[in-house]
């Protein structure tokens, strides 16, 4: 049986410490602080997040055989096998605007039909996230995070003539207003972690000069909160403060790997010389932001669009873009779904944590809606049609995996955002050039 104590603890509950803010995970000593209704129907918090991958696809590497349940996981899809149940492929949808790498991010979660015409005149729409945003903003401290593995410039041109803003962010709070996205692991967790959330260059250098522990400072408090909770929620505490330690750790390291391996190239400290340590250090702050229920929305960019990071790893020593531009030679497309596959794998093991870690009666997988894919199928052509897209994740119970449904009428990638805004419960009337809602629930007109 759970342990309640008899004066519940808000679901918000904070520890504050000497320039720190520690959120809780969500515990059984807060379901008294539910209200009636929410106790009697279970409601779970629904949370939402975009997973973006750039260059398109090696689409013969990503569609599957067969549609319905009775479909055969592509090689690239092959590492989500354990998540099939929960995931939900979607064959046919094309981009709102296509052109080139900028249309590709551009529109993904905007839906915008068009951009600017040179690289000053900035132009897409409010994005997918950023409505969710505004509608959870008095439900968490922070509205959403934009997250990225590639640092951020949203000036000069990058694609064609355009700003670099379409290929570096997938996040508008206006069709006017791009915003970046955070690559330094150090710079979110003082965002999610710190007092006054300030990501300033000379505040992040005096906390790191410190050499305290922002679990140090509120340990005195840790301690009398553990003391009046059960068995259950005694270990739930711990395990949720033993990450929030190992993230810090982890990211001191990575300052004094970086101070050794890389002084000649002056990056930011806290951002690991290795990708694999990056992305960790990034997906780990992800989930810690879920669990504490620090936000509801996070959109993330593993790569930007013209991405040229090489892969050696795993026997692609190319970079990544010009690799994109295979001219359908066999032998190179099968490469490029190397690095496809690779993405898909990482993803495989964030999903893998999610499912891990408990949120309520489930985990925190069973109650998020999370958005995979990329703004091009064939990469070579910068084709949008047919877009590499799955939604992943049990959607508090409103989403139906298990399945690939294929579209013939050609339904844009927008009307899909208006129908996951439906499932979050966050109906509106229009993302960029929607033309309405894509049915997911059943296999009927498909």
């Amino acid at each position: 049986m759970s342990f309640i104590t008899s004066r519940a603890l808000p679901r918000r509950t904070v520890l504050r410490g000497l320039g720190a803010t520690v959120a809780l995970p969500f515990l059984d000593a807060m379901l008294p602080a539910l209200s009636p209704a929410a106790r009697a129907a279970g409601t779970p918090v629904h949370r939402f997040q975009t997973f973006y991958v750039p260059n398109g696809m090696a689409m013969e590497y990503w569609s599957p055989k067969g549609d319905g349940s009775a479909f055969e996981l592509s090689p690239i899809l092959e590492p989500l096998a354990p998540f099939r149940d929960q995931m939900l492929v979607l064959s046919g949808l094309r981009a709102n605007w296509n052109y080139i790498h900028a249309g590709a991010s551009g529109s993904f979660l905007t839906g915008a039909t068009r951009g600017g015409r040179n690289e000053v005149e900035v132009i897409a729409d409010v994005s997918m996230d950023q409505l969710l945003a505004r509608h959870f903003a008095n439900e968490t401290q922070i509205a959403s995070l934009e997250l990225a593995m590639d640092p951020p410039a949203n000036a000069g041109a990058c694609t064609g003539i355009l700003s670099c803003a379409y290929t570096h962010t997938i996040c508008w709070r206006s069709p006017t207003q791009p915003l970046p996205m955070e690559y330094n692991p150090r710079a979110v967790f003082e965002t999610l972690f710190g007092d006054s959330g300030s990501t300033d260059r000379a505040a992040r250098e005096a906390r790191r000069r410190q050499h305290k522990s922002i679990l140090d400072s509120v340990a005195g408090k840790l301690a009398a909160l553990k003391r009046e909770l059960g068995p259950q929620d005694q270990v739930r505490v711990t395990e949720y403060t033993e990450a929030v330690r190992d993230v810090e750790r982890r990211i001191q390291k990575a300052e004094e790997q970086h101070d050794v391996d890389l002084p000649a190239l002056a990056q930011p400290q806290g951002v690991p010389p290795v990708f694999e340590d990056h992305l960790a250090l990034m997906l780990d702050l992800q989930l810690l932001a879920f669990q504490s229920n620090l936000t509801r929305v996070v959109s993330f960019m593993i790569g930007k669009e013209q991405s040229a990071r090489p892969y050696p790893q795993i026997g692609v020593p190319e970079a990544h873009h010009p690799l994109s531009h295979h001219n359908d030679v066999p032998d190179l497309v099968a490469h490029m779904s190397k690095i496809n596959r690779y993405h898909a794998e990482l993803f495989s093991r964030y999903l893998a944590k999610l499912r891990a870690t408990p949120d309520g009666d489930g985990s925190l997988l069973d109650h998020m809606t999370l958005l995979y894919g990329s703004g091009i199928s064939n990469s070579t052509k910068h084709s949008g049609d047919n877009l590499p897209i799955l939604v992943a994740g049990g959607g508090a119970g409103r989403l139906k995996g298990g399945r690939h449904l294929v579209y013939s009428d050609k339904p844009t990638l927008a009307n899909l955002l208006m129908t996951l805004m439906d499932k979050l419960e966050v109906p509106v009337e229009r993302i960029g050039g929607s033309t309405g809602r894509l049915p997911i629930d059943t296999l009927s007109g498909v």
